[in-house]
C-alpha cells in the first residue's frame, strides 16, 4: 500500500510563502494537492504526473502555487507564494489510481487510492 507524508506547513503571515513536501513509499500515478479549510468543502489545488512532469492547477491558485517533483527522492512539492488568510486549510496529498486523470471541472476530486494525513497551514493577517 502506498503511503504519503506531507510535512512543511505552519503559520506565516499574508504575502509570505510556503513549501510543502510530499514523500511516496514507492512510485504511483499522479500526484495530487487538495486542501480542506474548517466547515468548507474539499478543494482540488495542483496535480503532476509521476512520470512526465505534467502538471494541472486549478483557477483559484494559478500564479501563484507550482508543483513539481523529485522523482529520486519519491516527492512532490507545492511552493505557495503570495499566501492570504483566505489560503488557511489543511494541505493534503493524494495518489490517483490511473494514469489517464482528467481534472476538468471537480475530476481533481476524485480518483484517489491513498492520501497523506495533511500538514496545517495557517496564515495571518
Amino acid at each position: 500500500q502506498v503511503q504519503l507524508v506531507e510535512s512543511g506547513g505552519g503559520l506565516v503571515q499574508a504575502g509570505e510563502s510556503l513549501r510543502l513536501s510530499c514523500t511516496a513509499s514507492e512510485d504511483t500515478y499522479d500526484i495530487g494537492w487538495l486542501r480542506q479549510a474548517p466547515g468548507k468543502e474539499r478543494e482540488f489545488l495542483a496535480a503532476i504526473s509521476w512520470s512526465s512532469g505534467s502538471t494541472y492547477y486549478s483557477d483559484s491558485v494559478k500564479g501563484r502555487f507550482t508543483i513539481s517533483r523529485d522523482a529520486a527522492k519519491n516527492t512532490v512539492y507545492l511552493q505557495m507564494n503570495s499566501l492570504k488568510p483566505g489560503d488557511t486549510a489543511t494541505y493534503y496529498c493524494a495518489a490517483y489510481g490511473n494514469p489517464y486523470m482528467d481534472y476538468s471541472g471537480n475530476g481533481g476530486l476524485y480518483g484517489m487510492d491513498y492520501w497523506g494525513k495533511g500538514t496545517l497551514v495557517t496564515v495571518s493577517s
